[in-house]
């Protein structure tokens, strides 16, 4: 089976055994591009706590966050972890905003992939990961976003043969060359493989729960190996 085949395929069994994920989790795109930001090396249950801390210290704009001491956004933040940074991280991308788009978020998030992309990338914290969150989520525009799960389960199913772990471009590029490029699908098809990873695709990995199993390198090596012993 082609390449391509084979990961609309993928989607295919992820959904129908998962269903629909409905991410991203929040009310609209500032709590996407926060929450981006926010998850970085974090649990998403921390992050929601960091999440309610900056509503219910009335931090929950563009311009509350630009407007407050770093110090205080980082007592604020907290439970998510790395909060120093994070508040660092949080003030540029509040600062760029208001710098170039008079604060307003809509006509920052209204530009074309490409120009949005290196806009994203050129903010102080804001890495493939998060700034591919921030255009599917926030901005509705399709671009892979490339995590460790989807990492994890395209290796193991030996579709990334040849492509460098850190090569988030890489994986990227293999993923936008065999799927039509459909925002909706994007975002399914990567919470998908994130709940898959949670499920089955874990550290030590459940083939014999796998609905991938015969499609992937490792469930048929598992398999063989079940035969034989």
């Amino acid at each position: 089976m082609k390449t391509d085949n084979i990961l609309l395929e993928i989607y295919r069994r992820l959904y129908q055994e998962y269903g629909p994920q409905g991410w991203w989790p929040g009310d609209g795109p500032l709590d996407v591009v926060i929450g981006a930001i926010l998850t970085q090396s974090a649990a998403w249950t921390n992050v929601e706590m960091a999440l309610q801390n900056l509503k219910a210290a009335d931090c929950w704009s563009l311009e509350a966050i630009n407007r407050c001491p770093e110090a205080d956004l980082a007592l604020i933040i907290i439970p998510c972890g790395f909060f120093n940074s994070k508040s660092r991280k949080l003030k540029a991308f509040a600062s760029h905003v208001f710098s170039h788009y008079q604060g307003n978020l809509s006509d920052f998030l209204g530009q074309d992939l490409q120009h949005l992309r290196d806009e994203l990338l050129s903010i102080h914290g804001i890495g493939p990961e998060t700034a591919d969150d921030i255009l599917v989520y926030a901005a509705g525009i399709p671009s892979f976003v490339i995590d460790v799960y989807t990492k994890r389960i395209l290796q193991r199913m030996g579709l990334a043969l040849g492509i460098n772990d850190k090569d988030y471009y890489g994986f990227q590029s293999l993923l936008h060359e065999a799927l039509p490029t459909d925002v909706i699908m994007f975002n399914e098809y990567h919470a998908l493989l994130d709940e898959h990873a949670k499920n089955a695709c874990t550290k030590v990995p459940q083939c014999s729960a796998c609905c991938l199993r015969d499609l992937c390198l490792t469930g048929q090596r598992s398999m063989l190996a079940a035969t034989t012993s």
